[in-house]
């Protein structure tokens, strides 16, 4: 009789013995298929989380970077282009510059479309006496924007009309005067155009109107003392470096200030949002790898043991087939059968439990990998029944496990005396 018959017949003959060492077998390769599934479905759901949770920030973030945008604009500019010979104590002192340049500077700084700043807005500022109310204020001229980096943004300033101005907060409120009124100022007549809101400093005593009118009536056709720009809030540490670097090559005989204030304020709003997001983005990653650290760790417990359960198992049922079988044995040993047919007959036995085991228990896990959901509610990982690489690697091993596993009680069964079992018989 050939060996593979024998071992069928092993198998028919000894039914319980070979469904409890499929089924410890199963068991096993279930735990290991379920708990590498479930890892890799946590994988796969975690991608799905971060990817739309980026999607999700990216849309925040355009519209958080949007309303710090429109708070930091109302910060006003940050940058002031001066006259390379104006004295800055005096400028500190006086509040206005006493240098002129060309208005022709800021059409031509537009022009060369500076990529640190933009907002550029000409001015023309003085200190003066205005007799009909007999104040001192700040009288500033000015016109429109004359360039920003996008066609769609909106001026910082709007121009004021010829034959209009705007009030400061404080001037308004002690003259008593209200948009629509008509005022003179240097025996020119204006209609209040607009009132400021209160802003603490020394806007609140300034006013505005239109720079040609202003020109005119300084004595300083042509001329302005003063660009005023909003930087671009460029990702460099020395950002104010840059941005006199930029505008020398345009303009040598200026000079570049900052108002640091306004400029870190806007600097810090701006990227405020994008911190923001990547924090967010930041502790959902670690929230799911923390979760599968944790279940990594389950993982790494409760598959040895079950592995090691099952090995055990497989060996107790082997030894005590082998022990049950003692007088077979010796039948099939005085018939002629060698003591390495024997042990090939128990370790074949243990290979086909481990084979059985292993397709049924991959199968089994697959499916409750499948039917596994990260979360409650959450949409199903589509996941295939078959993945063939892992399939044969535990069709592979099972059998080689289990066989090493009975291998102490088929090295029994084959060293057993013939003569000393029918003896005992």
């Amino acid at each position: 009789m050939s060996l593979g018959r024998l071992i069928l017949h092993e198998l028919r003959y000894r039914r319980l013995n070979f469904l409890l060492g499929v089924l410890s077998v199963g068991v096993a390769v279930a735990c290991l298929t379920a708990a590498l599934a479930i890892l890799h479905k946590h994988d796969r759901r975690t991608d799905q989380i971060i990817a739309a949770k980026e999607e999700v920030t990216r849309k925040q973030m355009a519209t958080m970077t949007d309303d710090y945008r429109k708070i930091t604009l109302k910060m006003g500019f940050n940058v002031l282009i001066l006259p390379k010979d104006q004295n800055l104590s005096d400028l500190y002192a006086d509040d206005f510059a006493t240098k002129y340049m060309p208005e022709e500077y800021a059409t031509r700084l537009a022009k060369s479309r500076v990529a640190t700043i933009n907002h550029i807005l000409p001015t023309l500022q003085q200190k003066v006496k205005w007799p009909e109310r007999e104040r001192t204020v700040l009288l500033m001229g000015v016109r429109g924007v004359v360039y920003t980096q996008s066609k769609t943004q909106k001026p910082l300033l709007e121009p004021v009309a010829s034959g209009t101005m705007t009030l400061g907060h404080e001037l308004a409120r002690s003259l008593t005067l209200n948009p629509g009124d008509k005022t003179k100022l240097m025996g020119r007549e204006f209609t209040v155009a607009k009132i400021n809101p209160e802003r603490g400093n020394k806007d609140d005593i300034t006013i505005w109107i239109n720079l040609a009118e202003a020109q005119e009536m300084l004595d300083k056709k042509g001329l302005i003392n003063g660009i005023l720009a909003l930087d671009c809030t460029c990702d460099t540490v020395d950002r104010l470096a840059l941005i006199r670097a930029e505008i020398a090559k345009i303009l040598p005989d200026t000079q570049v200030i900052e108002f640091a204030s306004q400029a870190i304020a806007r600097a810090e709003a701006r990227t405020r949002a994008g911190i923001e997001a990547e924090e967010s983005i930041r502790r959902e990653k670690e929230g799911r790898a923390k979760l599968r650290a944790e279940r990594e760790a389950l993982v790494a417990v409760l598959v040895p043991v079950v592995v090691l359960g099952c090995a055990v198992w497989i060996g107790f049922l082997a030894l005590a087939n082998v022990r049950d079988r003692r007088n077979e044995i010796g039948i099939l040993r005085a018939l002629g059968l060698r003591s390495r047919q024997i042990l090939l007959i128990f370790l074949g036995k243990a290979a086909v439990i481990g084979l059985a085991g292993a397709a049924l228990g991959y199968l089994a896990g697959r499916l409750i990998g499948m039917a596994w959901r990260d979360t409650p509610g959450a949409p199903p990982i589509e996941m295939a029944l078959i993945e063939p690489g892992l399939l044969l690697l535990i069709l592979a091993a099972a059998p080689v496990l289990a066989a090493l596993a009975s291998w102490l009680p088929a090295m029994m069964a084959a060293q057993q005396d013939p003569a000393d079992v029918l003896r005992e018989e």
